[in-house]
């Protein structure tokens, strides 16, 4: 495969004020109100002007715990498929990805949902496939605590196959609009969808047409075992987190060989990491920025975080000793790659709230424009990734920096677009329009 013919993708990832956890903090943070539509409308036309493929939300559906919002406003989550439909209208080109989770929904209901969006925006929408990886968020549900780990993507798997289904149940010629006869649409080109899983029993069909992708953009964050095997199954796009180019490497190679299995096609999937970045007009200056934001972080407050990442209180532990003995089993990803952290760097709880508080684990460059484009090129011409997801650690002057500075090499170098080509995220990402499950039935009924 020839890299240097490949364009990379790039996401814009919107998180509260920025991705350092004290950008609320900094004096380059307009930190007015945590919710404002201006303050997300900037942060989207910014990513669109840059051409970006898309602008990324997180979401989750607890807040962790109160205390914690003293120091942290990345404790606060609007809803996220609610933004995008905000921004819906301001933006004309760019992707709008949302994350919902499959632990606490019902696929007739998410299906709904972004088949609208995915109307009103012209097929620009993903959606970012999670499981729930909190007790918290169990316990605003009518549960004590989350099912487990394995049980989690079983669900969502079932999830995704309803939802499918339920995206599929109009075939593409079911509208008709024939207004001489009075006919609206074909019914016998509409079905049942009878969906009868594990999980979920959906009969359909859904009361919206298929969407203008077919479906939206798959999204899922496909790390663990299990997630791999769902994102090789059923994702079109992987956000991850890795800071160690081999590891980059080997996570992409590993994730790849899987996708034959499902008769896929290495390109079918794209694979893009999160980093976060300190820029400068040198590389005096932008260790500088980074060291004014390291200041402003509580120390309590990163250690709290910590607590949250890895589902367990740390509140009775030294601070300067050692991580304790957590399971492993049933807990995140996230979680299992501080502990990997600590055993491999052997870091105090200290210093590895310091660490994940500041990116989470995400590949983190502090340098000029010219070396983070290095850097992202290095990554992207060496089988570690297809794009990256960027993190800003302010916004939204921070992404502006990005497009500013950064994406204007990455074009002169030939590694990404210049101008948007098509008009769906499917396309900006270089991904075909998948068929319906009635292609073929349509094909035939149009050859007879």
């Amino acid at each position: 495969m020839n890299r240097q013919r490949k364009q990379m993708s790039l996401g814009a990832f919107l998180f509260s004020f920025g991705h350092h956890f004290a950008a609320w903090r900094h004096h380059l943070t307009e930190a007015d109100s945590v919710i404002d539509l201006n303050f997300y409308k900037r942060n989207a036309q910014a990513a669109e002007r840059g051409k970006m493929d898309m602008i990324f939300f997180a979401d989750a559906l607890s807040l962790p715990d109160k205390e914690d919002v003293v120091h942290d406003v990345s404790s606060v989550y609007p809803d996220a498929s609610t933004v995008i439909s905000a921004l819906a209208g301001v933006t004309e080109r760019i992707g709008l990805a949302a994350t919902v989770s499959t632990t606490f929904n019902e696929p007739f209901n998410l299906a709904r949902r972004f088949a609208t969006l995915d109307h009103l925006t012209g097929g620009r929408t993903a959606w970012n496939v999670v499981t729930s990886t909190k007790n918290t968020e169990a316990r605003n549900f009518g549960a004590d605590n989350l099912p487990h780990h394995g049980n989690r993507y079983e669900r969502a798997h079932d999830f995704l196959n309803a939802v499918n289904a339920l995206w599929d149940s109009w075939e593409e010629s079911a509208l008709v609009f024939d207004k001489e006869n009075g006919q609206f649409a074909d019914t016998t080109r509409i079905h049942a969808t009878l969906h009868d899983g594990p999980f979920f029993r959906v009969q359909g069909p859904l009361n919206i047409p298929r969407p203008p992708q077919g479906k939206p953009v798959i999204v899922e964050a496909g790390t663990s075992e299990a997630g791999q095997k769902l994102a090789a199954q059923t994702a079109d796009v992987v956000f991850t987190a890795c800071a160690d180019l081999r590891q980059a490497q080997q996570f992409y190679g590993q994730l790849k060989s899987q996708l034959a299995a499902f008769n896929r096609q290495p390109d079918e999937l794209k694979v893009m990491p999160g980093v976060m970045f300190f820029l400068g007009d040198t590389v005096e200056e932008a260790k500088a920025r980074e060291a004014e934001f390291h200041e402003l972080i509580v120390p309590e407050a990163s250690t709290s975080y910590l607590s949250r990442l890895l589902n367990y209180d740390l509140s009775g532990y030294p601070v300067d000793g050692p991580l304790p003995d957590i399971p492993a089993e049933g807990n995140s990803s996230r979680a299992k790659m501080v502990m990997e952290k600590a055993k491999q760097d052997g870091l105090s709880i200290r210093e590895l709230g310091l660490y994940f508080s500041v990116a989470r684990g995400h590949l983190t460059v502090t340098g000029t424009a010219e070396q983070i484009a290095d850097k992202l090129q290095e990554w992207f011409e060496s089988e570690a990734c297809d794009g990256f997801n960027i993190m800003p650690p302010y916004l939204p002057g921070g992404l502006e920096q990005f497009v500013d500075r950064v994406i204007p090499l990455l074009q002169a170098r030939g590694l990404f677009r210049t101008d948007y080509e098509g008009n769906t995220l499917r396309e900006h990402l270089g991904l075909s329009r998948p068929d319906s499950r009635y292609s073929l039935l349509e094909t035939n009924r149009q050859s007879s």
